[in-house]
C-alpha cells in the first residue's frame, strides 16, 4: 500500500492515540501556535495600522517558527526521540516570541516613531498607538498644570477624541520620563513610555515570582500570559493593559503571601489606573478576609481596605481638586459614552454587538453585564477563593464577562484574562509543591 496524504499524516499528530507522556502537551503547543499565527499573518497583510502590520510580520515569522518547532518535538515524540540541547525544548518556541514578535518590533516602532508621526489622522503612519501620545501629553500636563486633563470646553475649538485622557492620574506616571527627560532623538527613543510599561509589567513579574519562591512556570502559563498574540501587541504598539494586569497580579501576590496592606497599596495604583479592573477589588477583600481558612479575618480586611481606600483618596484627590469638572468629563463621562465626544471603542464581542441594534439593546447589554456582576458576587459567596490561584481565576472570569458584555470596549481588554489565566496557573504550581516540573525533556513536557 502506498503512503497517505500529507495532509492526513499531518492529521495524525492531533488525532492519534498519544502513545509516550507528553504527547498532550506537544499537540496542546502545536495548536496555539497554529492560531497564533492564523492571528499574525492577516494583521501583517490587512491591517489599518502601520505598527500592526509592522507587528505582524515580525510575529508571522516567530509563530511559524514555533508551529515547526513544536510539529518537529511532536513528531519525535510519536517516534520515540527526545531532541537534545536547547531545540528539545517547549521554551524554545516562548523565546522565538520573546525576540521576534515582542523586542524586535517594538525597538523598530520606537526608532520609527522619531519621525514625527504622532497625532496625524492616519493610522497607516502610526508607529504607535494614540494611548501612547495620550499618556506621555498627560505627564506633561500634569507637571505644568497639576491635572493630566485637558478642559475639553477651553480649547476654542469641537473637542476631538485624542483631547481626552480617559485613564486615572497614575497612568500619567509612565509619561513623566519623556516628559522629564525627552527633547532629543536619544532620549526620546530611551524614554518611550512603552518602555516604561514594559518596565514596569517585568518588574511586577519578577516581584510576583520571588513572592512566591521562585515556582517553576508551566510552558502552558507562559504562552497564555505572555506569547499569545495580544499580550505580543500590546507590548510593540502600546503597553499600558501589560504594566496594569503586572500590577494586579502582583497585588494578589501581595494577598496570598499575608502582605494585605501592601496589596491594598498597590491595588489603589491598579484602579487609580485604568478604572476598568476595579471589579477586583471585590474578589481580593473577600480573598482578604477568609485566606487563613479559620473563620473570617475581619482586621486583614480593615487593614486591606484602609490601604486601598487611603491610597486612591491621595492619589485622586490632588488631581480632582485642581479641575473636577475635567476629572469627572475624562474619567467617568468619556468611557461611559456620555462626554462632549463619544469613545470610540469599538469591537466585534457580543456587548457591543448587542448594543448596536438599537435602543432595547443597549438595555438588554447592560442588563447582561448587571446579571454577570451578581452571578460573580453569588459565586464569591458560595465559593469564596480559597488561595491566590482562586483569587486570579475569579478575577480573569469576571474581567472576562465584564471586557465581553461592555457596550464600549475593545477586543484588545481580553490580554486581561489571559494573562490573569497565565498567573493562575503558575500560582497552582507554587501552591502545590507535587505539581509537575515545568519544565522536562521534550517527550515528557507539561
Amino acid at each position: 500500500m502506498g503512503r497517505a496524504p500529507a495532509w492526513r499524516r499531518a492529521a495524525r499528530l492531533f488525532t492519534a492515540p498519544a502513545q509516550a507522556p507528553g504527547i498532550a502537551a506537544l499537540r496542546w503547543d502545536l495548536g496555539f501556535y497554529l492560531v497564533c499565527l492564523a492571528f499574525a499573518l492577516p494583521t501583517a497583510l490587512k491591517s489599518e495600522f502601520y505598527g500592526y502590520r509592522v507587528w505582524g510580520n515580525f510575529a508571522t515569522v516567530a509563530y511559524g517558527f514555533g508551529v515547526l518547532h513544536s510539529g518537529y518535538l511532536l513528531w519525535s515524540a510519536r517516534n520515540g526521540r527526545t531532541p537534545r540541547g536547547a531545540l528539545g525544548s517547549r521554551w524554545c518556541g516562548i523565546a522565538a516570541v520573546a525576540l521576534l514578535a515582542m523586542i524586535l518590533p517594538l525597538t523598530l516602532l520606537v526608532i520609527r516613531r522619531l519621525t514625527g508621526v504622532d497625532w496625524l489622522i492616519t493610522p497607516v503612519s502610526w508607529a504607535a498607538q494614540p494611548e501612547v501620545w495620550v499618556i506621555e501629553r498627560s505627564a506633561d500636563l500634569l507637571l505644568h498644570h497639576g491635572t493630566p486633563y485637558v478642559d475639553v470646553t477651553a480649547l476654542g475649538r469641537p473637542p476631538v477624541v485624542n483631547d481626552y485622557t480617559p485613564y486615572g492620574p497614575v497612568m500619567a506616571l509612565f509619561g513623566l520620563p519623556r516628559a522629564l527627560f525627552g527633547g532629543t532623538p536619544l532620549t526620546d527613543a530611551l524614554t518611550d513610555a512603552r518602555w516604561m510599561f514594559a518596565l514596569a509589567a517585568c518588574a511586577c513579574v519578577l516581584g510576583t515570582l520571588k513572592l512566591l519562591k521562585w515556582p517553576k512556570v508551566p510552558v502552558g502559563a507562559a504562552q497564555l500570559a505572555m506569547a499569545c498574540p495580544l499580550t505580543a501587541l500590546t507590548w510593540a504598539v502600546a503597553g499600558p493593559d501589560l504594566a496594569i494586569v503586572g500590577l494586579l497580579v502582583l497585588a494578589c501576590a501581595l494577598a496570598a503571601t499575608g502582605r494585605v496592606a501592601w496589596s491594598g497599596v498597590v491595588l489603589a495604583l491598579v484602579v487609580s489606573a485604568k478604572l476598568i479592573v476595579a471589579p477586583a477589588a471585590a474578589v481580593l477583600a473577600v480573598f482578604v478576609l477568609v485566606r487563613r481558612g479559620k473563620g473570617l479575618d475581619w482586621t486583614a480586611l480593615a487593614r486591606f481596605a484602609a490601604a486601598l481606600v487611603a491610597t486612591t483618596a491621595a492619589l485622586h484627590l490632588p488631581v480632582y481638586l485642581v479641575d473636577p469638572a475635567a476629572f469627572v468629563e475624562h474619567v467617568f463621562r468619556f468611557p461611559l459614552g456620555m462626554g462632549a465626544v463619544r469613545s470610540p471603542a469599538a469591537s466585534p464581542l457580543p456587548g457591543h454587538l448587542i448594543a448596536e441594534t438599537g435602543a432595547i439593546g443597549q438595555v438588554a447589554a447592560f442588563a447582561l453585564v448587571g446579571a454577570a456582576a451578581v452571578a460573580m458576587l453569588v459565586w464569591l459567596a458560595r465559593r469564596p477563593p480559597a488561595n491566590g490561584s482562586d483569587a486570579l481565576l475569579r478575577v480573569a472570569v469576571g474581567l472576562g464577562a465584564l471586557i465581553l458584555l461592555t457596550p464600549a470596549t475593545r477586543y484588545g481588554y481580553l490580554v486581561y484574562p489571559l494573562v490573569l489565566l497565565g498567573a493562575h496557573l503558575t500560582f497552582r504550581v507554587a501552591e502545590d509543591p507535587t505539581a509537575p516540573p515545568a519544565q522536562q525533556p521534550a517527550t515528557t513536557s507539561s
